[in-house]
């Protein structure tokens, strides 16, 4: 059992027990290091069948299949899917644009409810946590690791995490993509403000070196309705400068070109098979955590 003598204001203990009764669980094969509940490329030891293949000298004789034998005269192995632990690479945007709230949460906030949370379920489970914070680069990191001491380091980068400077997410997935040795879950909180098409090349590479990545797209509620009423400086918290505007002339088009980018996003996502979730900061986290855990499960399967 996991104990954290420091108090963490991004954990709830209520909600991630409530959340524990759903397991974490990957999309795709994992390639681990010790025996655990997710699906593995390899052939192993569980109770789920997966093959016959024909007996090769030097193959365990107790694996022969005596019922195959009698009914076709020759002699067949029984094989089984393998079971292992899987490596969860948390991706923590901490670029400048993390930093709004138009409520009582702030995107950088939430992110780290998220991610804690996600952090907390799968090293319950046995499987390794590692993060990497991103803004005008790789801001730091620490490598997937199974361990309470380890979870506690995690956590700290967490809460010492403070959004600042442009983002450069789609390099550094770019990175990570090369970086990251073994297939992993690459889970990435983020508000995903930049080019879709360059995303896109990110989130290819890493579906190329075979990982399963998840993204949980943070939006502010005001971002979305845009509800100004009087003229306002808008200011880009990513360095780019302020626009004094009234919006009543800005507004329609504001609209169509955010849902033009939401549009070509979802489109991406679909096409690089990410499990992509669009997430408002005033929507309690573990009803997103929910769905994105049962989701999961849904489509595996429990085992």
């Amino acid at each position: 059992m996991f104990t954290d003598r420091q108090p963490r204001s991004f954990l709830d203990p209520v909600a991630l027990a409530r959340l524990a009764a759903v397991p974490l669980v990957a999309r795709r094969p994992m390639v681990g290091s010790v025996s655990g509940r997710h699906a593995s490329p390899h052939r192993g030891s569980s109770v789920e069948f997966a093959e016959y293949r024909k007996y090769v000298p030097g193959d365990d004789l107790r694996r022969l299949d005596w019922r195959a034998f009698g009914r076709s005269d020759r002699h067949y192995v029984k094989e089984y899917e393998a079971d292992t632990n899987l490596r969860l690479c948390l991706v923590l945007d901490t670029s400048g644009s993390m930093n709004f709230g138009s409520g009582e949460v702030s995107k950088i906030e939430y992110a780290r409810r998220i991610s804690a949370a996600l952090g907390y379920l799968a090293s319950q489970q046995g499987d390794a946590v590692g993060i990497t914070c991103v803004a005008d680069g790789i801001v730091r990191t620490l490598p997937p690791r199974r361990s309470p001491a380890h979870l506690r380091l995690v956590f700290d980068v967490l809460e010492e995490a403070r959004p600042t400077g442009p983002t450069r997410l789609p390099e550094v997935l770019h990175e990570l993509a090369e970086t990251i040795r073994q297939r992993a879950v690459v889970a990435i909180v983020s508000d995903l403000f930049c080019d879709p098409v360059a995303l896109a090349g990110g989130f290819s590479h890493l579906r190329f070196r075979r990982h399963d990545v998840a993204a949980f797209h943070l939006l502010d509620p005001q971002e979305m309705a845009f509800q100004f009423q009087r003229p306002t400086r808008f200011l880009d918290l990513e360095g780019g400068g302020a626009i004094f505007a009234d919006p009543v002339d800005i507004t329609d088009r504001y609209h169509r070109a955010l849902q033009a980018y939401l549009d070509q996003l979802r489109a991406i996502t679909l096409e690089s098979a990410v499990d992509y979730h669009r997430v408002l900061t005033d929507e309690p986290y573990e009803q997103v955590l929910a769905r994105f855990l049962v989701g999961r499960a849904a489509g595996r399967g429990l085992r």
